[in-house]
């Protein structure tokens, strides 16, 4: 699908969503309206995905219901869920999560880099307390800070 952040592939089966991926091409960047991208399978768990998105880049979504392919631990379920906890327009530092959850920081930094979800899992509202920024979803960084922006009410489409 079409986004102002760049084109977004959705995968699935019929059950649950099996990763969403965000284009490293900055060139992908348009300036459609997202809600225009017509969903490939009708009532399926993408199509449903397609769908949720384009709301969320209309600002009619803060939060997402959709079926996700589970972590392959209780662990990583338990990461997963905690950084799905941090609400739109908000940020929580890698320490500050990793308190909450009682893990390491390092630990959400992997569950962060290895989320197949981004925007679904926000993992783009986990924040470094200093330093460099990380994010491996589309163009890095600055796709981090658009995300984070954007749901600031900072960038307007």
């Amino acid at each position: 699908m079409a986004t102002p952040i760049g084109m977004i592939e959705v995968c699935g089966d019929a059950d649950a969503l099996l990763s969403v991926t965000i284009s490293a091409d900055s060139a992908s960047a348009v300036d459609a309206d997202p809600a225009s991208t017509p969903p490939s399978i009708a009532g399926g768990p993408v199509a449903q995905a397609i769908s949720q998105l384009s709301e969320y880049f209309a600002r009619r979504r803060h939060c997402f219901d959709l079926p996700l392919h589970n972590s392959s631990t209780p662990r990583g379920q338990a990461l997963r869920d905690g950084i799905s906890s941090i609400a739109y327009g908000q940020t929580l530092s890698y320490g500050a999560l990793a308190r909450q959850l009682a893990s390491g920081p390092r630990a959400v930094g992997q569950a962060c880099r290895r989320n197949p979800f981004p925007i679904i899992v926000p993992c783009h509202r986990v924040t470094s307390a200093s330093g460099p920024e990380h994010y491996s979803g589309g163009a890095g960084i600055d796709t981090k800070a658009w995300l984070n922006a954007f749901e600031r009410g900072e960038i307007s489409i």
